[in-house]
């Protein structure tokens, strides 16, 4: 059995507008350095073993900022990337609603593909083969692992029986915690899109 806390990167100044992707260089805002600490604030003294982040900078400060509190030092794995959105990396939210494959990418995730980019099957199938890796490194442990929006939907949805299609209906805000618990009989997800972080303790014990 493992718990794994999945948890998005605090705020960019770009979230909401731009699809920035991989594209390097994009920090956290202040606002997002505030929330990034006022989570690590929250996680402090919970019952995680193991901090593991995607690349990206916007990932790997929220992890520093939590790894600090807990005593962790993050380790990178690249299966908590973001989307590689190929083409649509770096255009406006505004640009892209006026194409009709991107319309048609929000609306048949399971199927529809991003030119030059990565489908959300791919997406899927990598996070859920790094759960499995987690599960026999740490078993009977909580682990943390800071990604990306999109990345932890595609996991919920997997874990819930969401059908990939349907995964917009999941809200996974800037700087949130969900929970998922791996046993022996199955999945438990017992927190999603979590802002009171400090229930972590309390729900990994369930």
């Amino acid at each position: 059995m493992i718990t794994l806390a999945l948890i998005r990167h605090a705020a960019h100044g770009l979230v909401g507008h731009t699809i920035v992707g991989r594209a390097p260089g994009v920090h956290l805002s202040p606002e997002g350095v505030r929330q990034a600490q006022t989570l690590a604030g929250r996680l402090a003294g919970s019952a995680i073993a193991a901090l593991y982040t995607s690349p990206l900078e916007r990932a790997t400060e929220t992890a520093a900022a939590i790894g600090a509190r807990l005593g962790l030092e993050a380790s990178v794995a690249e299966e908590l990337n973001e989307i590689d959105f190929g083409a649509w990396t770096g255009r406006t939210v505004a640009e892209l609603d006026q194409i009709e494959a991107w319309r048609q990418f929000n609306v048949f995730r399971s199927s529809a593909q991003i030119p030059d980019g990565e489908t959300m099957l791919a997406v899927q199938t990598r996070v859920l083969r790094l759960a499995r890796r987690l599960t026999a490194a740490h078993p009977g442990r909580t682990v943390a692992l800071v990604s990306h929006g999109d990345v932890i939907k595609a996991a919920l949805a997997h874990y819930l029986g969401v059908h990939l299609d349907l995964f917009q209906r999941i809200e996974i805000a800037p700087a949130s915690v969900s929970l998922v618990q791996l046993g022996p009989y199955g999945p438990k997800v017992l927190l999603v899109n979590g802002s009171a972080a400090e229930r972590l303790a309390n729900a990994a014990d369930a």
